[in-house]
């Protein structure tokens, strides 16, 4: 059976503690997009992680973890991650990457940042981790794949052409930032083959023989659905699709072969980069509810900025869901609610004196105004509880409120960072 796990808003909602939990029964768990600029955070036995290339399957002892071809794949920051994962004592997991994803290069992530610091106070909030400026070469056909770099004339062909381009795109916009040596470019990519040449393979055949044996395959995405690049907070967006229609081009599978789409909101709001986030907050406020959230405040995994901070957004999180095709919601981070009296949630918007609950285009998203309803707080930790009638009756109201606005089924909450701190749910809702 496959299933994908994704977010339903900004991104940072929780996903790699699901994704480590089901991990625990997978057979296989595949990145799918992305690269290594969104962070899963992960606390099991082996102690506390931020994960960003490799996939959250790495804590089983069983699955097999995959880099699949719609991924960014930075090989510095993925044979480092992977020492600072296996020197904490986590065996070494087993590992493919697909001789058809494209390689993130050291110049993707120079033109990430020089763009950001040319655009200054118009800038789009990015982690220069070279995200966009790989997918741009990815579209203009001008990328590496994987299975290229074990060529060594391939590879200087390809490096030669395009640092060409990029020299003089170097000197038209950045005028005095260093030329690149297609050269240096080379030693340093080709000095990675023997240590990843035995991870290199065809992915696309592997997940197709995987389903054939019935093997349980997980999916899984990072950021979120608000940033799509085609149905997201458009131009604040990330650059690869984190919707998990997406998964079956990213991973190279059937798109009727995904049977459970995981879809994990938080019970509050949070943001990192710029963008339209209408139920924001600020002040001491934000600060108060950043402090508690999470297990050590609502900082982002992979940049460490601050997390914007807001209430729970129904408009965006139906929007979230729809774009997703949900079948299954989780609902994070109900226990860092506990310290309120009263709850706001923000359950539509007012655009030029009208309500919606519907989850506008851009422009007309930065006129919108939240409506805000309050629900009674439980005053009380709620860290420890399994089942969910032993919730305290205003907590079970806020799920229930959730859910009824949403539209989505709500099977689980999550009530504590660690993988056990989790209560499945039973859900009248049906929305397929």
């Amino acid at each position: 059976m496959v299933k994908a796990i994704v977010g339903a808003n900004w991104g940072d909602e929780g996903k790699g503690k699901i994704t480590d939990l089901l991990a625990v029964d997978s057979d296989v768990v595949v990145r799918f997009q992305g690269g290594a600029n969104a962070g899963h955070t992960i606390i099991n036995e082996y102690g506390k992680f931020a994960l960003h290339l490799l996939p959250s399957g790495v804590f089983s002892k069983n699955a097999v973890n995959i880099i699949a071809q719609g991924v960014a794949f930075d090989i510095d920051k993925f044979f480092n991650e992977l020492e600072s994962v296996t020197s904490r004592g986590v065996p070494m997991p087993k590992l493919l990457v697909s001789d058809r994803a494209q390689v993130l290069m050291p110049y993707h992530i120079l033109f990430d940042e020089l763009e950001e610091k040319r655009l200054g106070k118009n800038s789009f909030g990015s982690t220069k981790s070279g995200i966009a400026p790989f997918y741009s070469d990815k579209y203009l056909k001008i990328g590496i794949q994987v299975g290229e770099i074990f060529d060594d004339e391939i590879l200087m062909e390809r490096l030669a052409k395009v640092c060409e381009i990029k020299n003089n795109y170097i000197k038209s916009m950045y005028a005095g930032a260093d030329l690149l040596d297609a050269k240096a470019l080379f030693e340093k990519i080709s000095a990675y083959r023997e240590k990843l040449k035995p991870m290199v393979a065809n992915v696309t055949a592997f997940l197709h023989q995987a389903i054939k044996e019935g093997k349980e395959i997980l999916l899984e995405g990072q950021l979120g659905s608000l940033k799509d690049t085609d149905n997201g907070i458009y131009p604040f967006v990330t650059s690869s699709s984190p919707l998990a229609g997406f998964a079956t081009v990213g991973a190279g599978i059937p798109p009727h072969q995904i049977k459970q789409i995981i879809v994990v909101a938080k019970a509050y709001s949070s943001a990192v980069g710029a963008g339209a986030f209408v139920s924001e907050i600020f002040g001491d406020e934000a600060e108060e509810l950043r402090r508690r959230g999470g297990d050590c405040g609502e900082y982002g995994a992979t940049t460490g900025r601050p997390r914007r901070m807001g209430w729970f957004d129904v408009a965006a999180t139906k929007y979230g869901c729809m774009m997703q095709g949900a079948t299954d919601v989780v609902l994070s981070l109900l226990d860092v609610l506990g310290y309120l009296d009263k709850i706001p949630v923000c359950t539509g918007y007012e655009i030029d004196g009208v309500v919606t609950d519907e989850f506008p285009v851009t422009p007309v998203l930065n006129k919108a105004k939240p409506v805000i309803e309050y629900l009674d707080g439980w005053k009380c930790d709620i860290r420890g509880i399994k089942s969910y009638d032993e919730l305290p009756e205003n907590a079970k109201k806020y799920v229930e409120f959730i859910e009824e606005k949403v539209g989505f089924p709500i099977t689980y909450v999550s009530n504590g960072p660690k993988r056990e701190d989790i209560i499945r749910r039973e859900s009248n809702v049906n929305v397929w």
